[in-house]
């Protein structure tokens, strides 16, 4: 049991309803290390959900690993009790920030050697404390570039524009700093097909794809009477520096009324982008998995979604279920861009 202050019945107000709401997440109702049920501890440190016999190997990592471990707000006190320890703000605001065991585990297992297998919750205390420390620790199972993390930088936090002087500079390179400053990046979304798309005229539909990132919109074009439309139209968008979710809807094309929506979904871009700022220029390195969108009951994907260097550049190919509507998927693939691009 933690040592901090306790209490019989955990009260959520204010900053620690996201707590409970992150807790409420599907993939942070199991262990992020071992898969056990109904994780009752955090480590606030790294941002994951843990079992009881697990964070006690997390306690043994010791301050100065959890420091090293920490996702770059200010220092916190590790693991702590759910439902018996009184979280303070700046906890809370690491577990909220890191997103829960999905987020840390598309980093901490980014390279987990294929047929690897993860402790079980039944596992023995050597078994899951060689995994926990294979993990974190030594960081065995993450890019080697970045394995030394100072307790100032975050996976998902980077400074993307150096300090330069604009005095003299070409209206290009101008707009550039102008670029880095409100961006990290662009996306070239390609939207590559429907399939078994929602009926909403008398026997087919007439789809459309339109797209949201900040407040950037395009849309497809629109494809006649076509349940199974293929379109592979790319789009480029801008990734601001807090950006959210691409968010997508497909429609049905009327003439006489107003067009009807035919699905909607969302995609996660934190994996795509934390991996990209991590790598830098993908074109040094041969083709490999550098991130993964796990699928959970909470998102849209049909299936793990993973990002991969590939011929030198680094895309992610993405299937999701249309939500709030009868049937229909649809496929995409990102491609990521620098803003010297």
């Amino acid at each position: 049991m933690s040592g901090r202050y306790h209490r019989p019945d955990r009260i959520f107000t204010g900053k620690s309803r996201k707590l409970k709401e992150l807790m409420l997440k599907s993939d942070n109702r199991t262990c992020a290390d071992c898969g056990g049920p109904d994780p009752k501890w955090a480590s606030a440190n790294i941002g994951v959900f843990l079992c009881l016999k697990c964070s006690d190997v997390h306690r043994s990592l010791g301050p100065d690993i959890s420091k090293e471990l920490h996702w770059g707000l200010v220092p916190t006190v590790g693991v702590l009790s759910i439902t018996l320890d009184e979280w303070e703000d700046p906890d809370i605001d690491s577990m909220v920030e890191v997103g829960g065991n999905s987020y840390a585990n598309s980093i901490y297992e980014a390279f987990l050697p294929q047929g690897y297998k993860k402790p079980r919750p039944d596992a023995s205390v050597e078994e899951r404390t060689n995994f926990i420390r294979s993990k974190y620790e030594l960081q065995e199972f993450l890019k080697p570039s970045l394995r030394i993390v100072s307790n100032k930088m975050s996976f998902r936090q980077y400074d993307s524009v150096n300090s330069t002087k604009s005095i003299g500079a070409s209206p290009s390179m101008k707009k550039l700093e102008e670029d880095t400053r409100e961006f990290v990046g662009a996306l070239n979304v390609k939207v590559i097909k429907g399939t078994n798309l929602a009926v909403r005229d008398i026997r087919s539909s007439d789809p459309y794809v339109v797209l949201n990132l900040g407040h950037q919109k395009v849309q497809t074009t629109v494809k006649q009477s076509d349940l199974n439309p293929v379109w592979d139209e790319v789009f480029k968008l801008k990734v601001p520096q807090h950006y959210g979710p691409l968010k997508l809807q497909v429609y049905d094309h009327d003439f006489f009324s107003a067009d009807d929506i035919m699905g909607e979904a969302e995609v996660d871009l934190q994996p795509m982008v934390t991996s990209a700022l991590a790598f830098g220029d993908p074109s040094v390195f041969g083709d490999m998995q550098i991130g993964k969108w796990f699928k959970t009951n909470d998102n849209a994907l049909i299936r793990d979604s993973t990002v991969n260097i590939v011929d030198g550049k680094i895309k992610q190919e993405v299937s999701l279920k249309l939500q709030n509507v009868e049937s229909g998927d649809l496929d995409l693939e990102l491609e990521w861009v620098s803003l010297e691009e």
